[in-house]
């Protein structure tokens, strides 16, 4: 353990590459040696212990272990810990006192990707966690209009659920995503927007929208929502193209040569479509920090990548940014009461405030009651077999809390985490995005 007793940083955090093309990277003695130290640290802190489960799951280890301490618990259980980080970056950003430019040098969730990373490797990976990953190809199929029927009857079909669990490990208890054979890239199709683009708070005015296989398949009414909300506002609308991906559930995986493939697909279609004067955005958290913050991680000199990085906006700081500005319109027709709101994690990681919260408090007689508390969903975690229970663990509280909030409405950035915490509270209500609320109060 490194031996410099200063307490925490001074300093503003900082943070490294990945480092992914040094050998070292997947040298598995040298990543076991790194895990051994970082644990140490770990152990002796214990902050992070109220995150998610894999620091419970640290720490049980070392407690339970002959010495008590790191030293104490077996290489191989060091694979437990990995398999409960989903990489929300929570502790890196708002917890641990020993990242850089500390000189003990943590960054744990890029640790736990190199560990991951080194399992799909070695092949280590099951087919279930490669399917459940592999959004393109599944959506694709599952949106065929007659297959879309089928997968949407079989998800709701207890029998079918059962051998679900049985077969590929993904818990028949757990609320699947519904799948939309008309698609947003469908339904915006031939969407003629009008160019009035008003530069204004650093932003220019004209918006791509990354669609994402997730809101383009299976949410495309929050998209839709988008458009009306934007074009309300000046703000002339397209859909970024033929996206894929952005990569973020090969990413959970360790799946680092398709996050490159990725890359190569979306990055020169964004980039092209930032030198005409476009910014960008998506719906879903995960994917704007992944172009934001994780690619530019991943591929340091790759000059285009930090071009689509600076020209990407979470939605809601987009419109924060042009209400600052003077140019957001105010003209709200209809109040929301009570909304309890959930922040996502990877929106609030990515440093720009509570830009949602703020948003939805301009509306009259609209109170809004912030939610910051991991939902556990992480788009795999919450439906496979083995974590779903721990998954349903970590949503009990944010469900108590809206709960208890008796709101008019809920929801959250992310609409996956948004179904999760829908299933915890179980009262009939729906979880809704907080653009089609925003398009609700605007009368749209």
């Amino acid at each position: 353990m490194a031996t410099d007793k200063r307490e925490g940083n001074l300093d503003a955090p900082t943070r490294h590459p990945l480092g992914q093309d040094d050998p070292a990277f997947y040298d598995e003695n040298a990543l076991l040696a790194e895990m051994e130290r970082v644990f140490n640290i770990c152990h002796g802190c214990r902050r992070c212990v109220s995150l998610c489960h894999a620091f419970p799951t640290l720490f049980d280890l070392v407690d339970e272990s002959a010495t008590m301490e790191v030293d104490g618990v077996a290489k191989a259980d060091f694979a437990k810990v990995v398999d409960h980080c989903y990489l929300c970056d929570l502790c890196y950003m708002t917890k641990c006192p020993y990242v850089p430019p500390h000189p003990w040098n943590v960054d744990f969730p890029h640790l736990m990707l190199r560990a991951k990373a080194v399992r799909y490797k070695q092949g280590k990976v099951r087919l279930r966690d490669r399917i459940l990953t592999s959004t393109d190809t599944v959506g694709n199929l599952a949106g065929i209009p007659v297959v879309a029927g089928l997968v949407n009857a079989a998800n709701r079909y207890r029998p079918a659920r059962q051998a679900l669990q049985q077969v590929l490990g993904v818990h028949a208890d757990a609320q699947l995503p519904r799948y939309h054979s008309r698609t947003l890239q469908k339904r915006m199709r031939g969407h003629v927007t009008i160019d009035s683009a008003k530069p204004a708070g650093g932003t220019r005015g004209r918006i791509a929208l990354f669609a994402t296989c997730y809101m383009n398949r299976n949410e495309p009414g929050p998209g839709e929502d988008f458009f009306a909300v934007f074009e309300h506002n000046g703000i002339p609308v397209v859909l970024a193209g033929q996206e894929r991906c952005c990569g973020m559930p090969r990413l959970e995986l360790g799946d680092l040569d398709s996050i490159r493939k990725a890359r190569d697909h979306n990055v020169p279609m964004l980039s092209e479509l930032v030198d005409q004067g476009w910014d960008l955005t998506a719906l879903i958290p995960s994917c704007v920090l992944m172009f934001k913050n994780e690619l530019p991680l991943i591929f340091p000199d790759d000059e285009l990548v930090k071009k689509v990085a600076a020209a990407f906006y979470d939605p809601f700081e987009y419109l924060m940014l042009r209400h600052k500005a003077g140019l957001l319109h105010t003209d709200f027709k209809a109040p929301l009461g009570k909304v309890a709101y959930h922040a996502a994690c990877h929106q609030r990681v990515q440093n720009i405030g509570h830009k949602t919260f703020d948003l939805l408090s301009l509306v009259p007689g609209t109170t809004v009651e912030l939610i910051e508390r991991c939902s556990g969903h992480d788009g795999t975690y919450a439906v496979k077999t083995e974590t779903f229970p721990n998954a349903m663990k970590l949503v009990k509280p944010v469900a108590e809390r809206v709960k208890r909030a008796e709101s008019d409405h809920y929801g959250s950035d992310c609409v996956m985490a948004g179904h999760h915490i829908e299933h915890a509270v179980a009262d009939g209500r729906e979880a809704e995005h907080p653009i089609t609320l925003l398009r609700r109060a605007y009368g749209l």
